[in-house]
């Protein structure tokens, strides 16, 4: 961590009048390490421990802002009863309670229904006879993920699922090793801003890894705290080596907290 980051920090933490604070951050490759198989993607335990400090802490709201679909995001996150979830690059939103999940209902329409049947077939149409590509499903987009597959077979059907969104989806976001074709214009800036604007938050502190959370650096403003975790160019006033970084800077905020 930079010492500019903990001056930051530090004098975010002093100031009173900057509440309430929203914490908001990405999960794989922020919080937890990017894995190959997603499934086996954990929060790091430090992460854990402090993710519940600052959630318990007067004047702070935290959110996880996930391309995950929210089922799997709540799942594996282990997250602190009141933290907010918005999956699906802010298609999805949900608020963990005592009792499981309490989720805004995603609605398609019956035309979105049709489209977003008829982009499974086509993605997994792209990923026939493709190693390593596979297909996933979310409420209201396709996936088509290319982590374990060589680049003779990635490249091409990156590609060619950028062509199908561009045909039948109304959204395509191009992440690394993934393109996720959605039926519902959403973004993770758009979502972050609306949390903020109910919360009314003067302060924001986002992290993120992705060239999706780019949307979610460019929605914020100059008193807000954006960082960028690893390499690849970035709008972030901020950058952290990886996680383990992360994860340090978030307990130097909840120690001066």
């Amino acid at each position: 961590m930079t010492d500019a980051l903990r001056t930051t920090l530090t004098a975010l933490a002093a100031d009173q009048d900057r509440r309430p604070l929203l914490v908001a951050l990405d999960f794989d490759g922020t919080l937890a390490p990017l894995q190959d198989d997603p499934s086996a993607s954990r929060i790091l335990p430090a992460g854990v421990e402090v993710l519940a400090r600052l959630a318990g802490t007067p004047g702070v709201a935290l959110a996880l802002v996930s391309g995950r679909a929210m089922h799997d995001l709540h799942v594996l996150a282990q997250v602190p009863e009141g933290t907010f979830l918005i999956g699906s690059h802010g298609a999805e939103r949900a608020r963990v309670t005592t009792f499981g999940l309490d989720r805004d209902v995603v609605q398609l329409t019956d035309e979105q229904a049709d489209r977003l049947a008829s982009l499974g077939a086509e993605a997994a149409r792209i990923a026939r006879g493709r190693d390593g590509v596979w297909v996933e499903t979310k409420p209201t987009a396709v996936v088509v993920h290319t982590r374990l597959a060589e680049a003779v077979d990635a490249e091409p059907a990156e590609q060619e699922a950028i062509s199908l969104g561009e045909r039948l989806g109304s959204g395509v976001l191009h992440g690394k090793d993934v393109v996720e074709i959605s039926v519902l214009r959403a973004s993770k800036g758009e979502a972050l801003t609306a949390l903020r604007d109910e919360l009314g938050a003067p302060v924001v502190l986002y992290a993120g890894d992705d060239v999706t959370d780019e949307h979610a650096f460019d929605a914020l403003h100059g008193d807000d705290v954006t960082v960028k975790v690893g390499h690849g160019t970035t709008s972030a006033r901020y950058r952290v080596d990886g996680p383990d970084e992360l994860v340090a800077a978030l307990v130097t905020l909840a120690d001066q907290l």
